[in-house]
């Protein structure tokens, strides 16, 4: 069967943020992978949850998979455009402000057995 795919745009936070909690769950069984992210104190957490029950909600309505028997079999969260702001500074200067942000992408197909 081919891999279903989800991805969230711009989130709010920078990669260097979400890689932690994106290795935690790379490579482990669905259910599993929510129940751990659940149970983690972080709100990015629950973007990523979201992500990965839109990925599996994909695979199950689209493809028709069982959804007991789906694995993360690629999870990313690249970098996406940052904004750029700007903050004054002594004598007259100005400081710039990168505020990054990501894009999610959850793999996710059946694991086989």
């Amino acid at each position: 069967m081919p891999e279903v795919k989800a991805t969230a745009k711009d989130i709010g936070a920078s990669p260097k943020r979400l890689k932690p909690i994106v290795d935690l769950v790379r490579g482990k069984p669905v259910n599993h992978a929510l129940d751990t992210l659940g149970l983690l104190s972080s709100p990015w957490a629950r973007v990523v949850a979201k992500v990965v029950r839109s990925a599996a909600a994909n695979a199950e309505n689209n493809l028709l998979m069982n959804p007991d028997a789906l694995v993360i079999v690629k999870i990313v969260a690249d970098g996406a455009r940052p904004l750029k702001r700007f903050r004054p500074r002594a004598r007259g200067r100005i400081g710039r402000i990168t505020k990054r942000s990501s894009h999610i992408t959850v793999v996710v197909d059946e694991e086989v057995s």
